[in-house]
């Protein structure tokens, strides 16, 4: 597949063979094999994300995909430092009344955890070759990193900030996704300090002029206005997730998929509830309960393994009161259509926002 020969900034695609500068964004939780595929088919880059994969799941993953689309495949991780497991006392004692209210008690077993990239990870991606590997929360060390690029995997890291984006580039990524605070997830955020998360038109031009390789941008675009702008900005390439959680393939609880539709889509917050680490979503009850964020929450991964039956029980009645409804701050852009007709229709209108102020 060959870029459209309207985008002006063809290093990504001329690298990767895809038509589109549009990467649909691998979002642990909701999207799956079916999304990618229709990001690909659509002349987008599709992704699944590994997170929360096992290394087998993942070959199977690749090659579900891989039978039915040809085009551009990322393979996202994370890179989190993973601390000892918590005391997680003043948490449950938080959550307590909500146990009692749900009549659900706290895990006696945790649930497994997101773990970081590791060798068998490093393992599977020298096997099955993909186009791109994609990390968030920085990079791997430098022996899982050097078995990565050994793969001929396109390397791509996530910044939240300028220094971040100097970071990735002296360590090697081939591209760097410029994050900006309207995304909705986990902020990939990865060196302390720095002060407040940027949004993504003020962060985009400066990492734009910080580093060498092609910038990726990513938050609060939904539509071709935001792509278009992004490109202009210096962008070589988007990346969306809360446009295509609105897609029929997406994996998201049928709260999540309401919340989408109605104004909570409007009303989105930083919270450390649900996972420990900072993220974006819609509010929903726990969020109204307790406050967005809380010094209770154990650290990241932690914190969702408590909240885990309560969620379970709430959305076996339909109900989001627990659940992380991640989204930007664009969601009430999202349309509802399938991911094929929607990478075709923001690179279509994008084409012409272009061509027609040239």
């Amino acid at each position: 597949m060959t870029g459209h020969p309207g985008w002006r900034d063809r290093r990504l695609l001329d690298r990767l063979g895809a038509a589109h500068p549009i990467i649909a964004a691998p979002m642990a939780g909701a999207a799956g094999v079916e999304l990618a595929i229709g990001a690909i088919e659509g002349g987008g880059i599709g992704s699944l994300p590994c997170a929360l994969l096992d290394p087998e799941t993942v070959r199977e993953q690749v090659a579900a995909v891989r039978a039915r689309a040809q085009g551009p495949l990322n393979l996202n991780f994370f890179c989190h430092n993973l601390p000892p497991a918590p005391d997680e006392s003043a948490w449950r004692a938080l959550l307590a009344p909500c146990y009692d209210a749900w009549g659900v008690a706290p895990p006696e077993t945790p649930p497994p955890l997101r773990r970081p990239f590791d060798e068998a990870m490093a393992e599977a991606v020298q096997e099955l070759r993909p186009d791109i590997v994609s990390f968030h929360f920085g990079l791997p060390d430098e022996t899982l990193l050097d078995r990565v690029k050994r793969s001929g995997a396109f390397v791509i890291g996530n910044a939240t900030s300028v220094a971040e984006a100097r970071r990735l580039a002296e360590r090697g990524a081939d591209a760097i996704i410029a994050q900006g605070y309207e995304a909705g997830g986990h902020t990939g955020r990865f060196l302390p300090g720095g002060g407040d998360l940027l949004g993504l038109f003020a962060l985009l031009p400066q990492v734009a002029d910080a580093v060498e390789q092609p910038v990726i941008a990513a938050g609060g675009i939904a539509d071709a206005r935001g792509i278009a702008a992004a490109l202009r900005l210096g962008a070589s390439a988007v990346q969306i997730g809360t446009a295509y959680l609105a897609c029929p393939e997406s994996l998201i609880a049928p709260p999540h998929r309401a919340a989408l539709g109605s104004d909570k889509a409007g009303e989105t917050v930083m919270t450390n509830l649900f996972t420990g680490g900072r993220a974006r979503g819609m509010r929903n009850a726990l969020i109204d309960d307790l406050g967005p964020l809380r010094a209770e929450a154990p650290p990241y991964p932690y914190a969702a393994s408590a909240l885990a039956p309560l969620r379970a029980a709430a959305e076996k009645q339909g109900r989001g009161d627990f659940t992380p409804m991640w989204a930007g701050q664009a969601a009430p852009l999202a349309r509802a259509l399938p991911a094929r007709a929607l990478t075709e229709h923001l690179a279509r209108e994008t084409l012409a926002l272009i061509e027609g102020n040239a």
